[in-house]
């Protein structure tokens, strides 16, 4: 039997970052404890409709670590009485600095947490206060040897690149920091200005990266990170070999998954649908149809965002037909380029083409 993936929303924020375009909101103690218990009752009520092992849990956000460790845990005993939990399953909490005082990580590593994924950002205050960050470099550092006297050996830091007025004197302050901390994986997401936020508000003020700059910056995270020991596998994930996200790595392979809670999408049965952006709306268990998933062109679309790229004999496998000879055509003229990497087992993107991994995927599908 095929195992799953189970995400689980925690829509609550003590604030706004200024980037930030996620669904989340500021809570009082009752909402949580409003939500925490619709929450358990919908997991309870999947767990009746899908028979399906779990093998990676992964509670996003939002500021999951707003809750404290006691929800957390009723939560999570909750998800293994529903469901069928692997005993090596990856179980990953979103942790931000600001609110681990509410946190006993010896008490989620005890009630089978055993990844963290800590939003870092930046190490340089400055940096973080530009972001509208609510922690201190300092809070970063206190954070991950807590964890690890906890026993947590599996901890990921989320990284911001092209922050105004970043240089490369302070991203590679920032990667050292991570690599000082003892951290096993790294995620390095290049700034975007989404609307409906505060960065997107002052666009036409702040400093921002134009794309050359922002290029520059990336490319040096990759040829960093790898002198540091992290290998990149995913446009924007990087790790000690055998740390990978396995969480993660079932969107990009296009298995399936259960999402749950407000604005959690799902991939299960060949079919994609999510929740609204409404708390009334989880409550009353309002579901949105997307169609149908899993097709060829979502297989190619997904699999050229890992470094291993688009491997011929598992497409093979799993849609019983080879790539087209049109889109290795294209994929050919790409590889003059520079963009791709073609060998007789796979097609993948190189670092210069993932800056420009949209089009290229469109290119490709446009040909397929």
């Amino acid at each position: 039997m095929r195992h799953i993936g189970l995400y689980l929303h925690i829509p609550f924020c003590d604030g706004k970052c200024y980037y930030c375009s996620f669904f989340s909101k500021r809570p009082c103690s009752t909402e949580i404890d409003e939500y925490v218990t619709y929450l358990k009752r919908s997991i309870a009520s999947w767990g009746k409709q899908i028979d399906r092992p779990v093998d990676t849990v992964y509670f996003g956000g939002g500021t999951p670590s707003l809750l404290g460790h006691t929800r957390l845990i009723e939560i999570m005993n909750t998800v293994k009485a529903s469901f069928s939990v692997e005993e090596q399953a990856e179980i990953t909490l979103e942790v931000n600095p600001s609110s681990t005082e509410k946190l006993d990580f010896s008490a989620l590593r005890k009630a089978g947490f055993n990844r963290l994924s800590v939003g870092l950002q930046s190490a340089d205050d400055h940096e973080l206060r530009l972001l509208g960050r609510r922690h201190s470099v300092t809070d970063i550092g206190v954070t991950v040897k807590s964890a690890q006297q906890a026993g947590f050996d599996n901890i990921s830091l989320d990284v911001m690149l092209a922050i105004p007025e970043q240089t490369i004197s302070s991203l590679h302050h920032t990667l050292d920091f991570c690599a000082e901390c003892g951290v096993q994986h790294i995620s390095a997401y290049i700034l975007k200005i989404e609307p409906g936020t505060r960065f997107y508000q002052k666009k036409d003020i702040l400093p921002f990266f134009d794309d050359d700059a922002q290029a520059g910056i990336y490319e040096e995270t990759v040829r960093y990170l790898s002198e540091l020991g992290y290998h990149q596998y995913e446009i924007s994930n990087f790790s000690i070999e055998g740390y990978e996200s396995r969480h993660n790595l079932k969107y990009w392979h296009d298995e399936e998954y259960l999402g749950i809670g407000p604005s959690a999408h799902s991939f299960l049965d060949n079919k994609r649908f999510y929740y609204d952006n409404s708390f009334d709306a989880f409550y009353r268990n309002e579901i949105t149809d997307e169609g149908p998933g899993g097709d060829a062109e979502e297989y190619i679309m997904l699999a050229l965002r890992l470094t291993e790229g688009l491997i011929f004999d598992q497409f093979r496998e799993r849609f019983h037909t080879d790539i087209s000879a049109n889109m290795m055509r294209a994929a050919k003229e790409l590889e003059k380029q520079g963009l791709v990497r073609i060998s007789s087992e796979s097609l993948a993107l190189s670092v210069k083409g993932f800056l420009v991994s949209n089009a290229i995927i469109a290119y490709l599908l446009e040909n397929t």
